[in-house]
Formats: structure tokens, C-alpha cells, sequence
């Protein structure tokens, strides 16, 4: 409903815009009024001379407020047209870019799980993969995206068990299928690195402590792996089909994938559990 009535309004300022702006526009519609106020005239006729008159005279008050409501606003139509604008463009960026946020859509944003990966997940238990050695999330175009990263956890054990599968099958599904090796750049994370990354600006996180779901288990951010090197750099072409093919795989497995918000994060994926994050 709200939709509708945004819709509604914004149509109808930009009636009244080409009412002001088109001379044309306004003698059409002038036009039109007059031509029902003759039909209006002549179904009139029928009845009492008096109620021609009275109704002969409405018509022509009604046409005298028109012009002068319309001579009104063409003398102030800047104004009117600026205000209409400041009235309507507000309202739609914010229903427009509305949309997914770092923080946005906490618990109402769940999707369904494919039906195909319930089934694997109701099978076997995946075992995570080797930690890798320390000085891969250290090197120099690591440290440029990512500075904090050495500081990170990468502790599988410390994720959400129902999380965790999900996540290591679609890590399964991105080598078998897709030929990506994946590693984990960051999984659980604590309030006071939470509120540590906050403090280093929004470019690296909205979210504040147990405003994300990494504070939970919940949730990590992950790369590709490319002759035994780490690589996030998303200006790579490679690296940007590997994330656009893990999103879809993150999203089959019923998580929400970062690289749809306003924000993008191609890397974080996210299982959202009701109740579990402060709004």
C-alpha cells in the first residue's frame, strides 16, 4: 500500500510538472473540461431554466478558479516544481536504496534451502580442511585489502555446527564443480574486535558488537586460493566469476550471501537464525 501511494503521488506530480512546463499540455486539458462542461450543458437542457442558469454560472466559477489556479502556478511554477521534487525524491531513494545494508534485513531475510543440498546436509558430516600456514594471510596484497587479517580467527570448531556444514559444502561444490580451492579468512568473531573493525570506519564494517552474526558463529568471510596463494583482489576477473559462483552456491545452502547488499561483500556469507542478532 505504501508502495502504491508513493507511485500514486510521484505520478501525479509529474502531471502537474507537465501542466506547468507545456502550454499544449494545459489547453488539452482545458479543452477537455470545457468539452465536458457542454456535454454536462446539454443533458442540462432538459431540466428548468433555473437549474441551466445555476448551472451555467458553477461552470463558469469553476473555469474562472481553474485559470486563476493555473495562473497562479505558472507565475511560481519554479517553486512548486522544486518543492514537488524535495517532497518526492527523498521518499523513493530511501524505499529505493532501502535495500540490504551490513546490517540490513537481521531475521527476515531467510531463504530456502535447495532441496537437493538438504539432502546432502542430512547425510554425511564434512570435516574442515587443514588450517593453512599463517604467513598466507600476511602477504602484501593480503595486508592491502584486508589489514587486520593476521589477527583474525579461522577456528572451524568455533563456528555454528549447522553453519559450518553448509558452508563446508558449498566449499565442496565450488572445487568439484567450479575447479576453486577456497579457505576461510575469518569465522567467529569476538565484541571487541567487532567494535575494533567499527572504529576503523564504515569502508570496513556498520556492525557493531553482536550487531553481526560472526559474534555468533554465524557467519565468514572467505577467498579463493590460486597456487597455494590467498587472493581477494576483486579488480581479478577470475576472482570475481569464483565469487559470483560461490554466491550461488552459498544461497542454495540457504545462507545470505554478502555480495547482494548495498554494501557489497563478496566474501561474507551468513546464516540467519531468528532472534539471534540485536536489531
Amino acid at each position: 500500500m505504501f508502495l502504491f501511494s508513493m507511485l500514486l503521488f510521484f505520478v501525479l506530480t509529474c502531471f502537474c510538472a507537465w501542466l506547468l512546463l507545456f502550454p499544449a499540455g494545459r489547453d488539452v486539458v482545458l479543452g477537455a473540461l470545457g468539452a465536458m462542461g457542454r456535454r454536462a450543458g446539454h443533458r442540462a437542457r432538459g431540466g428548468c431554466r433555473q437549474g441551466v442558469e445555476q448551472a451555467a454560472g458553477l461552470g463558469r466559477e469553476a473555469s474562472g478558479g481553474l485559470r486563476r489556479a493555473l495562473r497562479f502556478v505558472r507565475q511560481r511554477y519554479l517553486l512548486l516544481l522544486a518543492a514537488s521534487v524535495l517532497l518526492t525524491v527523498p521518499p523513493l531513494l530511501a524505499l529505493m536504496l532501502g535495500g540490504r545494508t551490513m546490517l540490513s534485513g537481521y531475521d527476515d531475510d531467510t531463504r530456502a534451502i535447495n532441496q537437493q543440498i538438504a539432502g546432502v546436509l542430512q547425510g554425511e558430516q564434512l570435516a574442515a580442511p587443514p588450517p593453512l600456514p599463517p604467513p598466507v594471510f600476511t602477504t602484501a596484497e593480503v595486508t592491502l585489502v584486508r589489514p587486520m587479517l593476521d589477527s583474525a580467527n579461522r577456528n572451524w570448531q568455533l563456528l555454528d555446527p549447522a553453519y559450518a556444514q553448509r558452508l563446508l559444502l558449498v566449499f565442496r561444490i565450488m572445487k568439484e564443480r567450479h575447479g576453486y580451492d577456497m579457505a576461510i579468512l575469518e569465522g567467529y568473531r569476538s565484541p571487541e574486535r567487532q567494535n575494533a573493525l567499527a572504529a576503523a570506519g564504515p569502508s570496513v564494517t556498520n556492525a557493531r558488537a553482536f550487531q553481526s552474526y560472526h559474534q555468533f558463529g554465524l557467519a565468514a568471510d572467505c577467498a579463493f586460493l590460486r597456487d597455494g596463494k590467498l587472493v581477494i583482489s576483486e579488480k581479478d576477473p577470475w576472482v570475481m566469476r569464483g565469487y559470483q559462483l560461490y554466491g550461488a552456491a552459498a544461497e542454495a545452502a540457504g545462507m545470505t550471501w554478502g555480495g547482494r547488499w548495498t554494501m557489497m561483500d563478496f566474501g561474507h556469507t551468513e546464516l540467519r537464525v531468528p532472534g539471534t542478532v540485536k536489531r
